[in-house]
């Protein structure tokens, strides 16, 4: 089931018994658990028909005594429960064994397929992923719906952040949310942002720019927080452009923000291999489509890679591998100074792309 889909369940008011909601997108989580909340329960009785119970500490009897509760004057009894850790493989040594032993997970599966109507229980996973095959997510399934958050894309996100800058009483243009994701490194490979960053960066964007509505690129940048990959691809196009001066300030604004030189190198190193890969595989007449499937990254990266290395040579390509290997051998063998064996790098990699 789609986050849509029980969006219209909730508004038709028409919510199964039981849900797991589980995904990396925390906030969509949040946001449709506090939907429910507001549709089926008022706020003045809301203490005594919306229970959140925590899965580190719960037992069945428990969630027993949580479902057989009936509402008060209330469409619906709300019950949260969170992290169970059930709806997966896992660990024998979890500590989660202490309340729930298999004896109880079967009680549990056959429990909820008798739930009443006038109650919803709706167990999170937040960051996690279901197992299918395991017959507690099967019955969840069948009775009720299994709904994963997985991070918003396309027409979805853009329309979402278009939305969170209106109740700023903010406008920004379709070219500039496109920009606006790219600076935020939703999607970064190694970071784990959900839509609560977006909205806080949001919020600083349309402070910063007082009482003016339209949301500018240069406000962008002077205000989003750049991730280390995004900083990378900057350098690598400045180096690509053979521009020295360009290159040395992104590095710079690197270092201040204490980003580990060994990380940086190691990230350049890899471009640098990923433009080598490119160019031999585009050399040998592969289809681009083939060359991205042998890389193995994303369709934004490898748009990157491709433009990067039109600037660069195979065989200068080769030889700005070298200095990155030599460089990080003199910064584990020498007391040379880090950040200048590293600027060094940077002009001689604009020369040699020359």
């Amino acid at each position: 089931m789609t986050y849509k889909i029980l969006n219209k369940q909730i508004t038709n008011k028409n919510i199964a018994s039981v849900y797991l909601f589980y995904g990396e997108e925390e906030y969509l989580i949040d946001y449709y658990i506090q939907k429910i909340k507001d549709t089926f329960i008022p706020k003045e009785i809301e203490s005594l028909n919306f229970i959140t119970l925590d899965g580190n500490n719960v037992d069945l009897e428990t969630i027993y005594n949580a479902c057989e509760t009936l509402p008060f004057m209330s469409e619906k009894r709300i019950i949260v429960i969170k992290d169970l850790n059930i709806f997966s493989r896992q660990s024998k040594k979890s500590k989660k064994e202490r309340y729930f032993d298999e004896d109880d997970r079967k009680k549990l599966e056959e429990y909820i397929c008798c739930l009443s109507d006038d109650i919803c229980v709706v167990f999170v996973e937040k960051g996690k992923r279901a197992d299918k095959s395991r017959k507690i997510v099967k019955n969840i399934n069948k009775i009720g719906g299994l709904v994963e958050f997985s991070k918003l894309k396309g027409n979805d996100l853009d329309n979402w952040i278009e939305k969170a800058f209106k109740e700023e009483n903010k406008k920004i243009s379709r070219a500039n949310i496109n920009y606006f994701i790219q600076s935020s490194a939703y999607f970064d490979r190694d970071n784990h942002k959900t839509l609560y960053n977006l909205r806080n960066e949001i919020i600083k964007l349309s402070n910063y720019i007082g009482s003016r509505k339209e949301v500018k690129k240069e406000d962008i940048d002077d205000i989003v927080a750049k991730s280390l990959e995004r900083n990378i691809f900057r350098l690598l196009n400045s180096i690509s452009e053979r521009n020295i001066d360009s290159s040395l300030k992104i590095f710079n604004e690197m270092y201040l923000l204490n980003e580990p030189l060994q990380l940086i190198l190691h990230m350049i190193i890899r471009q640098l291999r990923l433009m080598l890969m490119y160019k031999i595989l585009s050399e040998k007449g592969y289809y681009e489509n083939n060359i991205s499937k042998k890389m193995k990254v994303k369709l934004y990266e490898f748009n990157k890679v491709k433009n990067y290395s039109r600037n660069f040579s195979t065989i200068q390509l080769e030889k700005s591998l070298n200095y990155c290997l030599e460089v990080d051998k003199c910064i584990k063998t020498s007391s040379i100074n880090e950040k200048l064996i590293m600027e060094m790098l940077l002009i001689n990699l604009c020369k040699l792309s020359a």
